[in-house]
């Protein structure tokens, strides 16, 4: 059978807030489209999530139900994309913590993109499950009791988790199935030690921090224009209060 309609009838929540990966979010919802499922972003607040490009923004997502007004009953599966920022906005959220534990207490199948692995933690789930998630988190997710591989993506029953935004594709292979319910055909034992912690970064930050964009020149031309402005309402002030008024800052280094 193709990925084609293999979803066919599911509906799906796919948890998210400001901050959320778009390169995850984006592969996810577009493979759920096309195996056929309904997919409903659903978030802390209503409007529209900014998703982001590592530390960059990326696109502004519409957003389908806030997290207060729907139940898993609702849906099929439970999908939660990765980030920096989102993940740590869930986790706080008592709304979302109950949102994410409704689909565990029902049996059904939950997974999260690598830094969603922390939502787990917090809804104490993580516990005696074999996960990956992004490399940096690997400790808390030892430290909650889960096994940790190094892998670009595992599954464990009805979890499963992924490792980075680049591991993407190895994910949504094995979401496919997940969600439709399907038993998993590679599952080999599972290990009994998490896997060491890697002795570099997966992404150094100046690596990405170095490319934020500089001030535009619209940016700058606004400020320039300000400033002008200053100049002007200091002029303004001083013909007001007589030529004995003592100038500005800005005027005094134009009558320099």
């Amino acid at each position: 059978m193709s990925a084609s309609g293999k979803l066919a009838g599911k509906r799906i929540a796919v948890l998210a807030a400001d901050g959320v990966e778009g390169m995850e979010l984006d592969a996810a919802l577009a493979a759920l489209k096309d195996a056929g499922a309904q997919a409903a972003l659903v978030a802390l607040r209503p409007g529209r999530l900014r998703s982001m490009h590592g530390h960059q923004p990326h696109d502004l997502v519409k957003v389908d139900s806030r997290v207060d007004d729907v139940q898993a009953a609702d849906y099929d599966g439970l999908l939660i994309p990765g980030g920096y920022i989102a993940p740590d906005l869930l986790r706080q959220s008592a709304p979302a913590r109950a949102f994410v534990r409704a689909f565990d207490a029902a049996g059904k199948p939950i997974a999260a993109m690598s830094h969603a692995a922390l939502v787990l933690v917090s809804c104490g789930l993580a516990a005696g499950r074999t996960l990956t998630s992004w490399p940096g988190v690997r400790d808390d997710l030892v430290n909650a009791g889960a096994v940790w591989c190094n892998q670009d993506a595992v599954r464990d029953g009805r979890f499963l988790t992924s490792r980075t935004p680049q591991d993407a594709a190895a994910f949504v292979r094995a979401l496919l199935p997940l969600l439709a319910g399907e038993l998993d055909a590679g599952a080999a034992a599972p290990q009994a030690d998490s896997d060491p912690p890697q002795q570099a970064p997966s992404e150094l930050p100046d690596q990405s921090l170095r490319w934020l964009a500089a001030p535009s020149l619209g940016a700058m031309l606004s400020l320039a224009i300000v400033g002008v402005g200053v100049v002007a309402a200091n002029r303004s002030l001083r013909k007001r209060g007589g030529r004995d008024a003592p100038a500005g800052p800005a005027e005094a280094v134009q009558d320099a």
